[in-house]
Formats: C-alpha cells, sequence, structure tokens
C-alpha cells in the first residue's frame, strides 16, 4: 500500500491516539503484569512526572488510561526496585520515568549539564562557582548514600525564591543533572541519591556512550514513534531538544529515509512520519488523561490535533480558572470530549468532581454515560468508594444524574462496578 503524503485532520488524530497506547480495553481477568507496564513505557519512551497529589501523581495515570486498574506498587517497583529496575528518573521531557536502556542516549545531555549548559542559569552559576562543595556533595553521596538532600552533613538552608532550595538541594540536583549521582529510590515525594553504579543494572552503565548526534536521533526516533505523527516542534519537544541541534537532526534523518515528510490538513507546518506508518481505521479510546499525559502534553499540537485549548490552571487564581484546579481531559473515541477537575478525598472515600464541562462539538446527553463509567472505575482503582459531584460546569447536571443513575455512591471495586469487594491498593507516592 503506498504511503500518502497527505492526511486527512482525521487520520492524523487516529495515528497519534494509536501510537500512543490507545485504544485502552476494558480490564481483563488476569491483572496487569510488569510486563505490560514495561511494553507501554518503551512504546511511550518515557512518562513525567509531577509532585501534585490532590487526584494521584501524575505518573500513575498513564497507565492507568491506557492499561486499567493495575497496582500501582508495580510501577515502583520498576523505577525503583534495586538493580534489576527497568526505569531511571532523568530529565526527558521535564522529570521522567524512562526505560533504563536509553540512559546512555542521555549522556550527552550529563555532559553538557556537567559544563554548565543546558540547565537552569542560576544552578550552572551555583556550580561554577561552589565546584569544591559540590565535589564534597558527592564524596558525602559516595560514602553514605542513598541520601536525601536533607540528610547530607551540610545541607545549608534553604536560600528563600529559586524554589527554596538549600545548597544541597542545588548541589545533588546539579549532580544529578550531570548523570554523577541518579535517584535511588523516594521516600514520600523526596529524591534519595545514589551513585549510577550502585543504582543502575550494569549492563546499562557498560553499554557504550552513543555519539551526540546519533543519540539525538535515536531519542528523535522515540519521538516519532511514540507520536506517529508529528512536526519539527513536537518532535523536538518530546525529549526538550534545542532547535538547532533538532533541526540538524530532522533533516539527517529525512535523508537517511527514517522519517517521511507530509502534510496534513489544517496544519501550517510539515509534519513527518515514520515509513511503517499505518492508518488505523478507528481508535475507540475512553480514558481519563493526566494534565501530563504525553498525548496532550504539547499545548499547540493537542489544539491542531484535536481543537481543544488546554491550560495548566493550577497556579491560575481560582477566581480566574476556567475549568477548574487539576483538570483531566476525556479522550472519547477520536476527540476529547469533557474536562473534569478531579480531586481524591481521602478521609471521606470519595473521588471528587469540583466542575465537569463538555467540548464544543460534544453533547451531554453522549458524554455522561462513558464519562461516569471512566470515573467509576478510576475511584475503584485509587480505593475511593465512591463519586461525588460537588461542583458546577455545564456538563454536570447530566454527570450527577448519570453517577446516580448507575449508584456511584454505592462502594466501588477497582473496576468501578458498584459492589463490595478486595480493591486494588491505591498509588502511595
Amino acid at each position: 500500500m503506498p504511503r500518502p503524503d497527505s492526511l486527512s485532520l482525521r487520520e492524523a488524530r487516529r495515528i497519534a491516539i494509536a501510537a500512543q497506547g490507545f485504544p485502552n480495553t476494558p480490564p481483563e481477568a488476569d491483572p496487569v503484569e510488569a510486563r505490560h507496564a514495561r511494553r507501554l513505557i518503551g512504546r511511550l519512551g518515557l512518562v513525567q512526572i509531577d509532585s501534585v497529589n490532590v487526584l494521584v501523581r501524575s505518573h500513575y495515570l498513564p497507565l492507568f488510561s491506557r492499561l486499567g486498574p493495575y497496582e500501582a506498587a508495580l510501577l515502583d517497583r520498576l523505577a525503583y526496585g534495586g538493580k534489576r529496575r527497568s526505569l531511571f528518573e532523568y530529565w526527558g521531557h521535564e522529570a521522567s520515568l524512562i526505560p533504563v536502556e536509553q540512559q546512555p542516549l542521555f549522556r550527552w545531555r550529563m555532559a553538557r549539564a556537567e559544563r554548565g549548559e543546558g540547565i537552569y542559569g542560576e544552578l550552572a552559576r551555583f556550580a561554577a562557582e561552589r565546584r569544591p562543595y559540590i565535589d564534597s556533595v558527592l564524596a558525602e553521596v559516595a560514602a553514605r548514600g542513598p541520601l536525601g538532600a536533607s540528610e547530607l552533613s551540610e545541607a545549608g538552608r534553604g536560600a528563600g525564591g529559586w524554589w527554596g532550595w538549600s545548597d544541597g538541594k542545588r548541589a545533588v540536583e546539579f549532580l544529578f543533572w550531570a548523570g554523577l549521582v541518579t535517584t535511588a529510590g523516594r521516600r514520600g515525594f523526596e529524591r534519595l541519591y545514589d551513585l549510577p553504579e550502585r543504582v543502575l543494572p550494569s549492563a546499562v552503565l557498560d553499554t557504550p556512550t552513543s555519539e551526540e548526534a546519533e543519540a539525538q536521533r535515536a531519542l528523535l526516533r522515540i519521538a516519532a514513534r511514540a507520536h506517529g505523527v508529528a512536526t519539527e516542534r513536537d518532535l523536538r519537544d518530546y525529549h526538550r531538544l534545542e532547535v538547532a541541534d533538532a533541526r540538524l537532526r530532522i533533516a539527517e534523518l529525512v535523508e537517511a529515509g527514517d522519517l517521511l515528510p507530509v502534510t496534513v490538513e489544517g496544519w501550517e507546518r510539515t509534519a513527518y512520519v515514520t515509513p511503517d506508518l499505518r492508518i488505523p481505521r478507528k481508535t475507540p479510546a475512553r480514558a481519563l488523561l493526566s494534565p501530563f499525559d504525553s498525548l496532550i502534553w504539547e499545548r499547540q499540537r493537542t489544539e491542531r490535533l484535536f481543537g481543544a485549548r488546554i491550560r495548566l490552571e493550577i497556579y491560575t487564581p481560582a477566581h480566574k480558572r476556567e475549568h477548574g484546579y487539576y483538570v483531566l481531559p476525556f479522550l472519547m473515541d477520536e476527540r476529547i470530549a469533557a474536562r473534569v477537575d478531579l480531586k481524591s478525598d481521602r478521609k471521606a472515600s470519595a473521588l471528587l468532581v469540583q466542575a465537569a464541562h463538555t467540548e464544543p462539538h460534544a453533547s451531554h446527553g453522549t458524554v455522561a454515560p462513558p464519562l461516569a463509567a471512566e470515573l467509576r472505575r478510576l475511584a475503584g482503582w485509587l480505593g475511593l468508594e465512591r463519586v461525588t459531584m460537588t461542583g458546577g460546569g455545564d456538563l454536570a447536571p447530566a454527570l450527577a444524574a448519570e453517577l446516580r443513575l448507575t449508584g456511584a455512591d454505592a462502594p466501588l471495586t477497582p473496576d468501578g462496578r458498584a459492589a463490595a469487594g478486595s480493591r486494588t491498593s491505591p498509588p502511595s507516592g
């Protein structure tokens, strides 16, 4: 079948959704296992970490969105389960969980960071001015690790501004960026730092370091597979590559035939696909998406694909918020159909829906039943006994009625059914 030189917007959406591991399927009798999670994260390339815990920490959600209810400790074991771990933490797309076999592809970034390049300006200045202190922190981690920044013998006080980081925190974060330490585990959400040779599998550490240009090409190939169809901006944003680096590498990949240019209906810029492109006939997905989900984290791309202008409103004053504080878009079939502002009220064992809005193309009657089912499933997975509508929005009345109709105030199992029973343990991180 010949490869198309142009794609309709609908085809582009289908390609993008499928590339990101959708459509997800209803939970089966067999539980989600480590192999399923490894395969999915390998497909995505990375999962972004975020500290906000009003619902559940963001990195637990992409697996739930795609695989359904799973034991959250499974992801913890993959990320922090000793030298057999499958994931490691580093700066991919922001702080991320990344397959360990990709660690050599980031060594060029680590080398640049050690030279003070590609990192926060204040951190670079701190590293230049306080290198003897940073070296002493590295020696202490080597002698005593794994350590949290607060456990350093000379941690220093918070400096105010700049996230209130202490000198010790600045030192270990510089060392982390430079690849001289890595995350051995977490205490709550606090990073515990240790030497890479005590954390990462020896096979990974023994892998030769890729030449910088080849590593960047490899990262762009990962981004291209994870996107399905993407512009230059989309591709470089996936791993936050510099503009000049990405532009050169994309041109090289096109010349080699690893990326193929296409036009997409309504897109002003050229897009790229891989030579093995397949256009799905349908993508019947049903999923609540983390605000930091890789399907939607590049906001311009999300607007181009779905016609949805998504903004993170956590730092917006409450009276200026349009959709709410911690808002999850609802993916239904091939479109973003609604958005819900969610909160876990663990004391009351309730998933609170603080606002619910439909997108302009969607109808309340069409969206409310599948959204209510997905909310019940989410609540069951989180170990919460009910879904409670507490706020407004144009979808709120229809969604509240659907939740009442389906018994969402009854105890829920991990798959969201209104029945008593044992629950999957909720994410603890």
